[in-house]
């Protein structure tokens, strides 16, 4: 697999897009300090003042060659289209504003700048991803049979999904969202009254400190989507004004 590095991407971007680019911005687990070997937490927001067809194939190259070194495809939006999706990508914004890392700006670029995201906004969204989590994993486990690999597979995929909605809870119900993604799993479950132990299973099997075992991994995945109906249980009941 081709390796692509951040210095190289947005050296590709400022290219592609020259003045219309405004920023490239890294979030998530690598810019909150906690990057995992072998998954990807690469997640890049890139934001522009409009895309014009002349820059869509240079850019276009540059997207495709990030994907094939492993990484998130880019979250590529306008300027406008970030300002103004606050209110039905509450989660996703709050998550960027806590932990990003600027890795290019134009001058004057302020990411963060006239963005607030509202409590109602991201409690509303915050039931519907969880559900929507939950489904794809059931799919997944469902359609997973007796192959032990893709078991091991659909837990380690779904991960970086089921962190954002447990940062996003403890944001919700005023509690600091902890950077380690254990002990932040361990604080939510014990909030929500769920069992933590499937969920620090796949964090510390993303560490690469206990791998998830062919013979541990569908009772890991059965309590992992145990764990999920109860969060939906949970939020569900969660009061719009908590």
């Amino acid at each position: 697999m081709a390796s692509m590095t951040l210095e190289a991407l947005v050296t590709q971007l400022r290219a592609a897009y020259g003045a219309e680019l405004l920023a490239v911005v890294l979030y998530g687990s690598s810019a909150g300090g906690e990057a995992h070997t072998g998954h990807s937490d690469q997640n890049v927001l890139v934001l522009v003042q409009e895309l014009r067809a002349a820059a869509v194939a240079a850019a276009g190259a540059a997207l495709r060659a990030w994907q094939q070194a492993g990484h998130a495809p880019l979250l590529t939006l306008t300027g406008a289209e970030w300002r103004s999706s606050v209110d039905v990508f509450a989660m996703e914004h709050a998550d960027i504003l806590e932990r990003h890392r600027v890795l290019w700006a134009a001058e004057g670029m302020d990411v963060a700048a006239g963005i607030a995201v509202s409590r109602a906004d991201i409690r509303q969204q915050l039931e519907y991803e969880a559900m929507a989590i939950l489904l794809r994993l059931r799919t997944a486990m469902l359609s997973s049979s007796d192959d032990a690999a893709k078991r091991v597979h659909v837990l380690a995929a779904s991960a970086g999904q089921v962190l954002v909605i447990f940062r996003t809870l403890a944001r919700l119900t005023g509690d600091s969202a902890a950077m380690d993604n254990e002990a932040l799993v361990r604080a939510v479950s014990a909030r929500a009254g769920i069992e933590a132990a499937p969920f620090v299973a796949v964090v510390l099997h993303r560490r690469g400190d206990e791998k998830i075992t062919a013979a541990r991994a569908a009772d890991v995945l059965m309590a992992y989507h145990a764990g999920l109906e109860q969060l939906v249980a949970y939020l569900d009941a969660l009061p719009s004004a908590q």
